[in-house]
């Protein structure tokens, strides 16, 4: 009886430090673009090249710790796995670059709902590459979500490109990560090892030319910069070490924080402009992922 009751609550505290280690990664997510609206000085090329180039060293330190190196030169001498990784690291390399600028251009909103989407852009990938079927339910949200983009671009007269481009590069992003499996800080060191050569050559061609906010402008920007590598090592380990101790369908519940926190941000703290079409398109998608949701934890009961 102790043996099961001392088990119960090492599962118990599992669980609340799960939630807490997710809570920070989505929370983080959600409130980064303040730390790079501070950069927006900063060329978009720039801020992403250091933020490759510090997450390298972040994610060394993590390597050295797990004693992966063995492994992560193993995989890169397949020529089939260096292949793959390229393309994994363009994928989410080209979402980070459009994050960053969809911030910068005062696209919060629309970034905001590129992520809101992308589970159920997950969901449809999923169909279409891995043959998964589709609930009642499922069919119904992605329906909404629809009905909410065709909403967005009929009453506004534009095209949500930075949403669309958000949620299926980080879906693709999913879909091959998953397909592939592996540890997670690994794959992502390897990604960012095959991007550091050209943001060293970026900001080293920069420099010879004696531009580059780095070194330039102030010791807060140099510190900034420096601190873009941390930002984006440190939620991911958070997400890892959440992903470890509780069920996948909390931690999917807890992602919507991330998009939630940039919402309100958008909103309330940078006046982005938020028309009865946006409300439309935004109710369309909340319902659609509170469907979707409901699913999930039906399923996992």
């Amino acid at each position: 009886m102790k043996t099961t009751t001392l088990a119960s609550e090492c599962s118990r505290d599992a669980g609340v430090t799960g939630i807490l280690y997710g809570v920070t990664a989505f929370g983080i997510w959600g409130l980064v673009p303040i730390y790079y609206k501070a950069l927006g000085h900063v060329s978009l090329l720039e801020i992403v090249a250091h933020r490759v180039v510090w997450a390298m060293a972040a994610l060394f330190i993590l390597v050295l710790v797990k004693r992966q190196g063995r492994l992560i030169f193993a995989e890169l001498r397949d020529l089939r796995n260096l292949g793959f990784y390229l393309i994994t690291t363009l994928l989410v390399g080209s979402n980070w670059l459009i994050f960053i600028w969809a911030i910068h251009n005062d696209r919060l909103l629309e970034s905001s709902l590129g992520y809101y989407i992308n589970p159920l852009v997950s969901v449809v990938l999923g169909v279409l590459f891995l043959r998964e079927r589709l609930s009642g339910r499922q069919m119904l949200a992605v329906a909404l979500a629809v009905v909410g983009v065709l909403n967005l671009i009929l009453r506004l007269g534009s095209f949500p490109w930075i949403a669309l481009t958000l949620a299926f590069t980080f879906g693709f992003y999913g879909l091959l990560r998953k397909r592939a499996g592996g540890d997670a800080i690994r794959g992502l060191s390897i990604e960012t090892l095959l991007a550091t050569p050209v943001a060293l050559f970026f900001l080293g061609t920069l420099a010879l030319h004696g531009g580059g906010a780095f070194g330039h402008i102030n010791l807060t920007t140099d510190v900034l910069l420096v601190f873009a590598g941390i930002v984006t090592a440190i939620p991911l380990v958070c997400f890892l070490q959440a992903a470890r101790r509780v069920h996948l369908s909390t931690v999917g519940l807890m992602q919507y924080l991330a998009p939630t926190l940039n919402f309100l941000l958008a909103v309330l703290v940078y006046g982005e402009p938020f028309t009865t079409a946006h409300l439309i398109t935004f109710t369309c998608i909340w319902v659609a992922l509170a469907i979707y949701s409901f699913d999930a934890f039906s399923r996992n009961a």
